[in-house]
């Protein structure tokens, strides 16, 4: 009984562990990012190919694009006239640069 209730404990604080290590975005890594791939477009949270929609939190949610995994997946992809960073940027890079717009566009973009 006692090797069962040390087993689970250990199982516990591993998914625990992993899952920290799963939302911890480096936003400065993210901010790099986003200057070198994605600012000459969206500058400023702002759109230069369809100004209607911009990275601003209003706009994000209207569009459902308000979650790290929406984000996600419009940078790996592309969509429209946004082409795809999955085959330039690594996994990490996405998850930053995501992490990054999403932590902008809540604080308005300053």
């Amino acid at each position: 009984m006692r090797l069962l209730f040390t087993f689970i404990v250990m199982c516990s604080i591993l998914l625990i562990s992993d899952i920290d290590n799963t939302f911890a975005a480096n936003l400065q890594l993210g901010e790099e990012i986003f200057s070198s791939n994605c600012a000459a477009c969206h500058a400023g949270g702002n759109n230069a190919i369809m100004p209607e929609k911009t990275l601003k939190a209003d706009i994000l949610s209207e569009n459902n694009m308000n979650s790290i995994q929406a984000i996600t997946t419009q940078v790996t992809s592309g969509k429209n006239a946004m082409p795809a960073f999955g085959g330039r940027l690594s996994d990490d890079d996405i998850d930053n640069v995501a992490n990054y717009v999403l932590n902008q566009s809540e604080a308005g973009w300053q």
